[in-house]
């Protein structure tokens, strides 16, 4: 990343892919609760080419302290869902997905779920994903700006031995939050049984639901894909359960930012590789170096060699000294004075269960020490920030 002046968007109260911020003078599309979002009086914007709710009356601390001690619901149907289903073997279809990125794809159990990276020939990361074997074929939740790119790099590379189907007629809602289980259970009673990562698809009322256990909080929850006619009486009967609040994106950018999770196009993007952004834990020991499955996938030369020796360069998390948040864009220096400018800041903001500014950004290697001191420009003026470990709020999987 170079050092740069920060800009009007990097000031949104919300992390937003770029180029997601659609020209409000574009035709916005619509998910299926967009009724139920204006009954329940929330502040729209566009985003992804949607038109999304920001936060509702709660406001962005409540409802991310609310998610944090109880539960949430997200309305997430604007990312994409995509079905590959194979024309002839499973493991033609897995070994084809496996070719394009460092994660294995093959020897995933059915009814599991795992997060994926497509890469480019220069190791850069094109999109991160979660993808989940559901026995004759496999489900893909891909970025809401990068899902018609995604598509295309599908079709190109698949083709020959899947059927690349867009998911266009369901919606996609997430459940997060410690009391999400208490909310979904009496609809659905098998996902008491659920643990991290596992999916089930579970007929109710409401048509069948695609439901896996994971989200986007660093909180015990879930994600339910579901027929698109459906989804309003859905969220209705989670609402109805007491305890649960509607959540926009901007708690949805902090929650996510204390979990220390990625954000494509700010922390993660065709620039960055997997072992800069840290997350070398997502490639299998069988992908690696001496793996039984070694290399294969786009930039394997580039990413083998980064996790055998290391990165130049690292994501790190950042904790700026004071109130004032340090928000993207904002320059890294190694001094308070002159020296150099080592980095930037690629996401940043208040975290509401820490109380105090964080921010994650990249720096050389050498300065990626807990501990390290370092300063953040901001208006002119430099600022003391400390480089820490992530995530910046313990995460509350259901292992």
């Amino acid at each position: 990343m170079l050092c740069g002046a920060q800009t009007a968007t990097m000031n949104l109260p919300l992390g937003t892919e770029r180029g997601d911020m659609t020209e409000t003078n574009l035709e916005l599309k619509r998910t299926p609760l967009h009724a139920l979002h204006l009954e329940l009086g929330p502040k729209m914007v566009p985003f992804a080419g949607y038109e999304m709710p920001v936060q509702y009356p709660l406001g962005v601390m409540k409802e991310h302290l609310h998610c944090r001690a109880h539960s949430g619901l997200f309305d997430v149907s604007h990312m994409g869902q995509i079905i590959l289903r194979p024309k002839a073997r499973m493991a033609d279809l897995e070994a084809g997905l496996e070719a394009l990125m460092p994660v294995a794809v093959m020897g995933l159990a059915e009814g599991r779920q795992r997060y994926g990276l497509f890469t480019n020939h220069a190791g850069g990361i094109l999109d991160d994903l979660m993808f989940a074997n559901r026995g004759d074929h496999l489900l893909l939740v891909v970025n809401a700006a990068r899902k018609a790119h995604d598509i295309a790099h599908l079709q190109e590379h698949l083709s020959d031995v899947a059927e690349v189907l867009p998911q266009t007629e369901r919606a996609l809602l997430a459940l997060q939050g410690p009391k999400a289980e208490a909310a979904l259970a009496p609809l659905v009673a098998d996902i008491r049984a659920m643990r991290f990562m596992d999916v089930i698809t579970a007929d109710t009322v409401f048509g069948p639901l695609w439901i896996s256990r994971s989200g986007y909080t660093g909180e015990d929850g879930f994600e339910i894909s579901l027929p698109a006619q459906a989804a309003q009486d859905f969220a209705r009967a989670i609402f109805a359960s007491g305890d649960v609040e509607p959540i926009g994106l901007g708690a949805r950018d902090s929650l996510r930012l204390e979990a220390g999770l990625c954000l494509y196009g700010h922390d993660i993007d065709e620039t960055t590789t997997p072992a800069e952004a840290g997350l070398a834990w997502a490639i299998q020991k069988v992908r690696r170096a001496d793996g039984a499955r070694e290399g294969g996938f786009p930039g394997a030369e580039r990413i083998l060699a980064q996790l055998q020796s290391g990165p130049e360069r690292m994501r790190v998390g950042l904790r700026p000294e004071g109130r004032a948040p340090m928000r993207e864009g904002t320059a890294l220096w190694d001094s308070a004075e002159n020296g150099q400018c080592i980095g930037q800041i690629t996401s940043g903001g208040f975290g509401p269960s820490t109380g105090a500014p964080i921010a994650m950004g990249y720096i050389p290697e050498r300065l990626a020490k807990t501990g390290t001191q370092l300063w953040g420009e901001l208006r002119g003026k430099r600022l003391p920030v400390t480089v820490c470990e992530l995530p910046f709020h313990p995460t509350n999987y259901k292992r």
